[in-house]
């Protein structure tokens, strides 16, 4: 007769460190642990922010809140959430000559792949001791920024960031949800923001309604990876963005002071691009759009998203306008899509050739 398995190991303070320690060989510097209860207090303020109409269609968490507040959905009989922040912040970044578009800082090269490598890392070690576990990264099914604050690895800052103390929100977040009783956080992080708002004084868009709201609407990260026209109040302040936004993170002191001191990892390929060349894009087939693009997020992997902002990138680019920008705007006013001669016609008009667009 097949002798019983071993009982699992006891998940105390030293096998937690053993955990911690799988992470950090991927680069992961901060772990907790939250407990495996229902997020009571995200379900909430998911549910607030439908309610008031601020989420702007956005779905990620808020597409179903009983799940992605829930890590028992996950995982059945799950006693906590084991949580790894890995930070982001790289020294450097290439910018190509030509009218660049910024890339947020997140996305210069896939900081979640060696994240999910460490959570599976971690995954693995639980399954194999008896326990049961599912690791989450850039998922939809939990919300990371809530129990990364309730295993004390930071605070909600203003910006509805997490800030971890001593270093900022230059990181990434993800967690595994296990039935392994690991020991929680003995406290959270104090909160650290004080009476200081330059994020939300800072935010190019107004975006940032009260402590900790977002109208994503107003926010330049949602309004760029949505599908649709940009409303046209919002293209000046788009800038010279052409995907995802960094000044909340920018102009906030802790993360200024310390995010300096937790750079991730430098890419093994060299320094990844900060910006890509809007007319290069504006003249690329659909293949070398996406092969440019890479792995960022895109709505349904469709390049249009990608041309409509490089047009406003280059209607806010005030070069002086050669040839070879007339030619490419001259194209997209008259392009068979209505959406890309929106912006291509408002391009036009911000850089002061008019006569490229057709009197009514």
């Amino acid at each position: 007769m097949r002798p019983p398995d071993p009982p699992p190991p006891v998940a105390d303070a030293a096998y937690l460190g053993e955990l911690a320690a799988i992470a950090r060989a991927h680069g992961v510097t901060h772990t907790g642990v939250a407990p495996a209860a229902v997020l009571t207090r995200a379900r909430a303020a998911i549910e607030a922010r439908l309610v008031a109409g601020l989420t702007d269609g956005m779905q990620f968490t808020f597409k179903n809140p009983e799940r992605s507040t829930d890590p028992g959905r996950a995982v059945h009989g799950a006693r906590a959430v084991f949580v790894a922040a890995r930070p982001y912040l790289l020294a450097d970044g290439v910018t190509p000559e030509g009218i660049g578009g910024r890339i947020a800082r997140y996305a210069w090269v896939d900081h979640y792949a060696p994240l999910r490598a460490a959570l599976w890392d971690v995954t693995r070690r639980l399954r194999a001791d008896g326990f049961k576990a599912v690791p989450f990264a850039d998922d939809n099914s939990i919300v990371d920024r809530e129990v990364a604050q309730l295993a004390g690895i930071g605070w909600f800052g203003k910006n509805a960031n997490i800030l971890l103390p001593g270093a900022g929100s230059w990181f990434v977040l993800g967690c595994v949800a296990t039935t392994a009783a690991l020991p929680p956080a003995r406290q959270q992080a104090a909160d650290g923001c004080g009476s200081c708002r330059r994020c939300i004084d800072g935010c190019p868009t107004g975006a940032i309604v009260a402590d900790g709201v977002i109208d994503a609407a107003r926010c330049l990260a949602w309004v760029l990876q949505k599908p649709g026209v940009v409303p046209e109040h919002l293209r000046a302040a788009v800038g010279d963005r052409l995907y995802g936004c960094d000044e909340c993170q920018q102009v906030c002191p802790i993360t200024v002071r310390f995010g300096a001191h937790h750079l991730a990892p430098a890419p093994a390929d060299g320094a990844p691009c900060a910006t890509l060349d809007v007319v290069r894009l504006l003249t690329a087939d659909d293949e070398e759009v996406l092969a440019a693009w890479g792995s960022r997020y895109l709505a349904d992997r469709d390049p249009r998203w990608v041309r409509r902002n490089a047009l406003i990138v280059l209607g806010n680019s005030h070069p002086p306008v050669g040839e070879h920008v007339r030619t490419v705007l001259a194209e997209y006013v008259a392009h068979h899509d209505p959406m890309l001669r929106v912006h291509a016609e408002w391009a036009a008009r911000e850089l002061g050739i008019t006569d490229l667009i057709s009197a009514p």
